[in-house]
């Protein structure tokens, strides 16, 4: 019995929330194993959109244990709004919410620190969420940070206020911002009380009993991969490892116990804030996407970069992930379109063609090579089986899983939760 991994291929908002939501009937544990509440996780139910940012995305279910791993940052104030919107929704969640002591805190002055530090850079901001995700990952490798656990402790004031003097210290090497710290810290210490109610484990222990016990567990991405702190497009990444290599370090679970690996991935392709981005589209069909897909960030509202697929880094994507199986979402955004294309190789400056993503990707000038297939013109979201399917969004996805030597087990028709087709 293994933890099985379910993780964004692309820069994320890939349509993980739904599909976890999809999926999780068949595991008794959810996990994230990082991130915060920089991450996005749009669910529908009942026609009520739910977006979520710390708690995993399985929390409407009964019967399934959902877990805040250790390699998650905490903010304590986002947090309390989350568990106060499904409780006002009438989900009972106490007995099923359950947050790893080794998990670490996000103060205000963190976010302040973020702010300060992002808008500093000026034309080289990095698409920072401004939540203080950042800051916290340093404070954790820099051996200072506070700890979901140490509010157990005495001497948790003490330790906030050496911390907090630090980050203020700090924070005079950029130029000042708006950020009302005083009336911050009095949210986030109200908020504190919330997160006292919750059950607290050592989430290395509680991981091993439940394999032991035959449990079947799923860890949760949040971040895509290509936002991986090591293998994405630096610095135009996040603070964490994203990749499913990250789920040894953000639950606890020895590399022999990671099981199957699912990758997922739109049927195009998005990206929010700075950092490359090869086939990005600036023109009319651009536009098009982004109105057809709703495409706007579900945590900061920002409309996303669109453009065609891109099988160059979808490939790199599976192959550090060590994927078994692919689940396609968005595919109806397309339904409209006359032709659908997808990247199959660039082309550097010398004219030679590659079909790796290079150390330089945000400087080379390395454009997209394409191929094309025909659009459907059709609505998709009546198919419930996949020779339901117009032809030619067949030949494309088939197309695609020859390209990614991978098959799609699950293909999403539309927004609705049962809106998918299951291979």
């Amino acid at each position: 019995m293994g933890v099985d991994v379910l993780l964004g291929l692309q820069w994320g908002d890939e349509g993980k929330g739904k599909i976890i939501d999809k999926v999780c009937k068949d595991y008794q544990v959810v996990c994230r194993f990082q991130g915060g509440p920089n991450a996005g996780h749009t669910l529908y139910a009942a026609d009520q959109k739910i977006v979520l940012h710390t708690i995993p995305s399985a929390i409407l279910h009964e019967g399934i244990d959902n877990l805040i791993g250790n390699g998650v940052v905490i903010d304590p104030v986002t947090f309390e709004k989350e568990t106060d919107k499904l409780k006002g929704l009438g989900y009972e969640i106490a007995h099923k919410l359950i947050i790893a002591r080794k998990a670490h805190l996000i103060l205000p002055s963190h976010q302040l620190l973020d702010i300060a530090s992002e808008q500093s850079k000026g034309l080289n901001k990095i698409g920072s969420t401004l939540k203080g995700i950042g800051p916290t990952y340093m404070d954790k490798t820099g051996r200072n940070g506070l700890r979901v656990g140490d509010l157990e402790l005495a001497g948790f004031d003490k330790k906030y206020q050496v911390l907090k003097e630090k980050h203020l210290d700090l924070a005079r090497i950029y130029p000042e911002v708006e950020y009302d710290l005083e009336k911050a810290e009095e949210k986030w210490f109200a908020s504190l009380e919330n997160l006292r109610a919750f059950r607290k484990v050592d989430v290395e222990y509680y991981i091993d009993q439940a394999l032991r016990e035959g449990r079947n567990v799923l860890a949760e991405g949040a971040q895509g991969s290509m936002l991986d702190i090591d293998f994405g497009t630096y610095p135009y990444v996040t603070s964490s490892n994203t990749i499913s290599a990250g789920v040894c370090t953000g639950v606890g679970v020895p590399p022999g116990k990671i099981g199957k690996v699912i990758g997922i991935t739109k049927a195009y392709c998005t990206r929010v804030g700075g950092g490359p981005f090869p086939t990005e589209l600036f023109d009319e069909t651009g536009d098009q996407l982004r109105k057809a897909g709703h495409e706007f960030g579900s945590t900061t509202g920002r409309p996303r970069r669109c453009g065609w697929i891109d099988l160059v880094q979808l490939n790199y994507s599976i192959m550090i992930n060590g994927v078994n199986e692919l689940i396609m979402t968005k595919i109806d955004v397309l339904n409209d379109f006359d032709t659908i294309r997808a990247c199959d190789s660039y082309l550097d400056g010398q004219g030679e063609k590659t079909k790796t993503i290079p150390f330089d990707l945000d400087h080379s000038g390395y454009q997209p090579q394409y191929l094309s297939f025909p659009g459907w013109g059709t609505s998709l979201h009546e198919a419930q089986t996949f020779d339901q399917l117009p032809g030619a969004a067949r030949h494309y996805i088939e197309s695609l899983e020859n390209l990614l030597r991978r098959k799609f087990s699950l293909i999403s028709v539309g927004v609705g939760r049962d809106e998918v087709i299951e291979r």
